[in-house]
C-alpha cells in the first residue's frame, strides 16, 4: 500500500480579499493544509480566508516583505510538502498537482518556470523579462545550473529541506534565495510548466527596477559566502503515490 505525502499551501497575502475567492477556488480539495500569512491587512483578508475555508489556518506576520512572510509561513506548515503561491491570482493553483508529481517520483525542489514548454505569462513586462533574462544566466553561469526562469513564485519542495534553503531575506528575492539555496545544497531540481496571469484586483508591490537590484545582491551575497551542506537524506524512505487531480 502506498502511502501519499501530506501536502500544506502557503499563500503570503495583504489587502486581497477581494482575490482569495479566485485563488482559493483553484485549489485542489485533496491539499491536507492552507496556511494564510496575513500582512496585517486593512481589509477582510482573513474573514474572507475563513469564510472560504473554515479550517485555514492564519498565521499574522510581525516583520515585513514577501520572504519574511514566507519564512512564517513555511514554519507553521506540518506537511511533508510545502507548495508556495501568490494571493493575486497569478498563480493557479490546479497546476500544483505537477509539482506534486514531480517531488514524488524523485525532486527535491520544483521550480514553476514560465518559459518551460507549456508554461507562459500574460503579464511580463519588458523590464521584468529583461531583468529576469540577465539574472537568470548570471546565476546558470554561477552554479551550473539550467534554470530557465529565476525570479518566479511557485515552487514546491519537500519540508524537510526547509532547514537548507534557510530564508533569512525579507522581499521578493526570496525566490532567487531559494533556488540559489537549492542548487548550493545539491537538491535536486526539477522544473515544471507554469501559465502566469495578470493580478485580478489592486495593485502589486513589485518594483521591477528596485527589487531587480534586491535579486543581483542577493546572488552576489551568496556567490561570496560558503556554500550551503545539504541536509542528510532519511535513512529510508516509502514510496509515494501521486494523489490525483482535484
Amino acid at each position: 500500500m502506498a502511502i501519499s505525502p501530506t501536502v500544506s499551501v502557503v499563500v503570503p497575502a495583504m489587502n486581497e480579499a477581494e482575490n482569495l475567492p479566485h485563488v482559493f477556488a483553484t485549489l485542489p480539495q485533496w491539499i491536507d493544509e492552507i496556511v494564510l500569512v496575513d500582512g496585517n491587512s486593512v481589509d477582510d483578508t482573513v474573514a474572507v480566508a475563513k469564510r472560504l475555508r473554515p479550517n485555514v489556518r492564519i498565521v499574522t506576520q510581525t516583520g515585513k516583505g514577501k520572504g519574511d512572510a514566507l519564512a512564517a509561513g513555511f514554519a507553521a506548515c506540518t506537511g511533508d510538502i510545502i507548495v508556495m503561491i501568490d494571493a493575486d491570482g497569478s498563480t493557479d493553483g490546479r497546476e500544483i498537482i505537477q509539482f506534486v508529481g514531480a517531488l514524488v517520483t524523485g525532486a527535491d525542489f520544483v521550480k514553476g518556470s514560465r518559459y518551460a514548454s507549456g508554461g507562459g505569462s500574460d503579464d511580463l513586462t519588458f523590464n521584468r523579462k529583461f531583468g529576469n533574462k540577465v539574472l537568470t544566466g548570471l546565476v546558470n553561469r554561477i552554479y551550473g545550473t539550467s534554470y530557465s526562469d529565476l525570479c518566479y513564485g511557485y515552487n514546491a519542495f519537500w519540508a524537510r529541506h526547509l532547514d537548507v534553503l534557510n530564508l533569512d531575506c525579507d522581499g521578493f528575492e526570496v525566490e532567487t534565495l531559494m533556488n540559489i539555496r537549492a542548487a548550493k545544497a545539491g537538491l535536486k531540481v526539477h522544473e515544471v510548466p507554469s501559465h502566469e496571469r495578470c493580478r485580478i484586483h489592486g495593485e502589486s508591490n513589485l518594483h521591477a527596477v528596485r527589487d531587480g537590484i534586491r535579486v543581483l545582491r542577493t546572488i552576489i551575497r551568496e556567490w561570496r559566502n560558503n556554500p550551503v551542506t545539504a541536509a542528510p537524506e532519511p535513512a529510508a524512505t516509502t514510496p509515494a503515490a501521486d494523489q490525483g487531480a482535484a
